[in-house]
């Protein structure tokens, strides 16, 4: 795919007319600089609790690992697994999850908070309860975070996995016994009302891996049934291998008929030996070691260019979240930009080129005898200055765009 097919719907071919005083600046020299994407470029933000908490050791540790998030990143994915989130019934953990969301918010990162219902990582003393019961606090659980977060985290996937939840089998959890009970359309508008009545201006998402027509059953089911989704969530672990070009594609035109925004909530390529095939749950995977090579490292970085060009080739994709920063995350895989010792990858080198330089506009231009800028952009906010003053615009939809800004 060219770069022209790309900019086709996430930039705009701006002309920018700048005056003082209502007189056109003709023939100044200007700097134009993007500030932030319109794309959610995510990552998980896991790795900043204690730098976010104030802990003394984090700022020496973490400080460059938080630079090497900002070189990369502006979006923030949190986790709200339930089963640490609160061990003990009555006793949340929001205080310091709070400091943490509003650290990234303070940076100007959008934050969403992952997940509010799943079958896994789910509170043991669930079990004690009887399935009406199970139901109340699930959904007491999604109100009071919601509330509790409002305005500092107002994107959450708010039920994870909905397709093998009900036939979950690798251990008994309250959660799975409830979808079994009343079934998935049901637990899905459950959470989904509480969800809405709890904050309704937030954006909530549909997550699941399964990409096989169950997925898209379940989606024609909820939609079929009135349960309104503003968002649809697709993992993209791919410890087994790349996907591909052509496979995810298709997968993105099979998510995308329904007319809702997609998310790549989960994304995961590995710069080391890759997955053997035969596993069905990548979980299963089981090693002593698992390092980086200098191979893998080549090809990750080709998969990673690769796979940021296509989903930022596809109108309906609006976010990307990859799972960790750093090497030894989930699974103890080497699926990082960073290696265990914090260095950066070729892959890093890769994405901050593409997302600063290739995706983004740092330049000095010269204004015409009208005052006027011409240049194309990728959708987002910018800063445009001359001589000692300047001014902030925002480029927020693809096409043409004509803006006038006055810099008294």
């Amino acid at each position: 795919m060219s770069t022209t097919d790309l900019r086709a719907h996430r930039a705009a071919d701006a002309v920018l007319t700048l005056t003082r005083g209502g007189e056109p600046l003709a023939g100044r020299e200007v700097r134009l600089e993007q500030t932030r994407h319109k794309f959610l470029f995510g990552c998980t933000g896991f790795e900043f609790d204690a730098l976010a908490n104030g802990d003394s050791k984090a700022v020496e540790r973490d400080t460059a690992l938080a630079e090497h998030w900002e070189g990369l990143f502006n979006f923030a994915t949190l986790p709200f697994y339930w089963g640490r989130f609160e061990p003990e019934r009555g006793r949340p953990a929001t205080e310091r999850l709070l400091n943490t969301a509003r650290w990234f918010a303070e940076r100007g990162h959008p934050v969403k908070g992952h997940p509010l219902a799943w079958h896994t990582v789910t509170a043991d003393w669930l079990l004690d309860l009887d399935n009406e019961a199970i139901a109340a606090a699930q959904v007491d659980r999604i109100k009071r975070e919601m509330t509790d977060f409002e305005g500092v985290i107002d994107m959450w996937d708010v039920i994870n996995e909905v397709v093998i939840m009900p036939i979950f089998d690798k251990y008994d959890n309250g959660i799975t016994r409830l979808c079994r009970d009343i079934g998935r359309i049901p637990m899905v508008r459950m959470v989904f009302d509480a969800a809405r009545e709890a904050n309704p201006g937030a954006v909530l998402l549909l997550n699941d891996f399964d990409m096989s027509s169950a997925y898209e059953c379940l989606i024609e089911g909820v939609l079929e049934a009135g349960i309104r989704i503003d968002a649809l969530g697709l993992q993209s672990h791919m410890h087994q291998g790349y996907w591909g070009e052509e496979k995810t594609l298709a997968i993105l035109d099979r998510f995308a008929r329904y007319g809702l925004p997609i998310h790549f909530t989960e994304t995961t390529i590995v710069s080391g030996a890759i997955m053997p095939p035969e596993i069905e749950d990548l979980n299963d995977h089981q090693v002593d070691s698992w390092p980086t090579t200098p191979e893998g490292e080549a090809r990750q970085a080709d998969e990673i260019e690769r796979h940021y060009t296509t989903l930022l080739s596809h109108p309906s994709v609006e976010a990307m979240t990859y799972w960790g920063m750093s090497d030894g995350g989930w699974l103890g895989a080497p699926g990082g930009f960073l290696r265990a010792d914090g260095s950066p990858k070729p892959s890093y080198e890769r994405l901050h080129r593409l997302v600063n330089d290739e995706w983004g506009t740092r330049t000095t231009v010269a204004t015409d005898a009208e005052g006027r800028v011409r240049f194309n952009g990728f959708l987002g906010d910018y800063t445009v200055t001359c001589e000692d003053t300047g001014a902030a615009f925002t480029l927020d939809t693809a096409g043409q765009a004509d803006l006038t800004l006055d810099l008294a």
